[in-house]
């Protein structure tokens, strides 16, 4: 092998090639040491006397020769024989360790601060601990990685796509992070395999735990609330209206969350609908809310309640569902937002927007002001009351990029194609 400079040669040993380097040696050989002078001390090692012959027909073994040869060069940086990784690879072992590490602290403090979910935090927290065990037992020093380390010569320092400053929640933030931290251990993984077998496959099942988590991370009602832009409301206009039609038909075109809304409905039939509903949210991954009846939430399984200003307080039906249940709240100014969100609110419902024809004696407070609620809350606020398609756009424009549809969708010829288009044009107007 080419000779290397000083410093790199004591910087780091692979255990894994001094063993085979060590096993490929003859059995019966001189234990006497070949002197290397190195300029870089003006010192020479002294050779060691023969040994007995019971020492030259038994070598040591090779983790013991290796740890005395890593202990020496921490001493003087003599120049050694024994392979060690490239440079290269320890720089991509340095910059994947470093990333994974930072995603898991992303993700750990959205569990902790956004999600409420001690347990979450605890496991993200687990996860980031046994990721550091396990690149330890790649028998790299920290030191080595950290001569490596080129900050001002990484041509990757510059590069950069616009959607990475484009974060547009909490969530986005925690689900870039833990994009980044599967793609890192993956590379940990590949490139981990030059040194320890063992070792990658360690880094291999936290990668496994990494999947598992992001799945529980984002199927917590309030993580995919954090991802929710179109929520239905289904409340029937007329005698007769299939609601479980219209809501299979709207999650099939996208629809983040749907609230069965229905006043005048009896319980048992209402109970029964609730559970369909449940069913068909549960395949799409979607949410569903039950208005004004936490018993019924409760006993359809379903994701929360929404309560209006004259239905059970905030504080109630928490008392009544407990923390994991979602609940929803109505607010058509910042001052009752922002009550609602020190009640316990999860999010809030905010309009009317504009004339709805489902509360034709609303207040109609406009975009702009809508905007002024949802900048004032830190929890999700849906624009509700007479969007449309025609003008969910200056709705999204002013700043909201959640909405809740009733009549706009459910009076559409052809549900599923509404609620497909609504979804492209927040998607379309949140990425312009």
């Amino acid at each position: 092998m080419p000779r290397m400079s000083p410093r790199r040669l004591t910087m780091s040993f692979s255990v894994a090639r001094a063993r085979r380097k060590r096993s490929a040696m003859p059995a019966t050989r001189s234990c006497s040491s070949r002197i290397i002078r190195s300029p870089a001390v003006g010192a020479t090692a002294r050779a060691s006397s023969p040994r007995p012959a019971r020492c030259q027909s038994t070598p040591p073994h090779p983790t013991t020769a290796l740890r005395a040869g890593q202990a020496l060069a921490r001493r003087a940086p003599f120049c050694y024989d024994l392979a060690m990784p490239e440079p290269a690879t320890l720089r991509i072992l340095d910059a994947n360790a470093n990333r994974a590490r930072e995603a898991l602290r992303v993700a750990e403090d959205y569990a902790r601060f956004a999600l409420d979910s001690a347990r979450l935090a605890d496991a993200l927290k687990g996860l980031r601990h046994r990721l550091r065990a396990q690149l330890d037992a790649f028998g790299l020093p920290a030191e080595a990685l950290l001569a490596v380390r080129d900050t001002p010569g990484d041509v990757g320092t510059t590069l950069s796509a616009p959607a990475e400053m484009r974060r547009t929640s909490a969530a986005d933030v925690a689900k870039a992070a833990l994009k980044r931290l599967e793609e890192a251990l993956r590379c940990l993984e590949e490139y981990g395999k030059t040194l320890s077998a063992d070792a990658a496959r360690g880094i291999q099942a936290i990668r496994y735990a990494a999947y598992e988590l992001e799945l529980q991370l984002f199927r917590l009602p309030r993580g995919r609330l954090a991802h929710a832009r179109l929520y239905i409301v289904l409340s029937p206009a007329r005698p007769g209206d299939d609601l479980a039609a219209a809501g299979r038909a709207a999650l099939r075109g996208g629809a983040d969350v749907l609230q069965l809304r229905h006043k005048s409905a009896p319980a048992p039939q209402l109970l029964a609908l609730a559970r369909e509903l449940r069913e068909a949210t549960r395949e799409h991954d979607a949410l569903l809310i039950i208005n004004d009846r936490p018993d019924l939430a409760l006993l359809a399984d379903a994701d929360g309640v929404h309560v209006g200003a004259d239905d059970l307080p905030i504080r109630a039906a928490r008392r009544l569902l407990g923390p994991t249940h979602l609940i929803g709240a109505t607010a058509h100014t910042v001052e009752l937002a922002q009550q609602a969100e020190a009640e316990g609110a999860d999010y809030v419902g905010c309009g009317a927007v504009f004339p709805s024809p489902s509360k034709p004696d609303r207040e109609v407070i406009g975009p702009a002001r809508a905007a002024a609620v949802a900048r004032a809350v830190r929890i999700p606020v849906f624009a509700i009351g007479g969007i449309t398609q025609a003008n969910v756009g200056e709705v999204v424009a002013a700043g909201c990029l959640r909405v809740a549809v009733i009549r706009g969708i459910l009076d559409a010829d052809d549900v599923e194609a509404a609620a497909r288009s609504f979804c492209d044009k927040l998607r379309g107007l949140r990425d312009a």
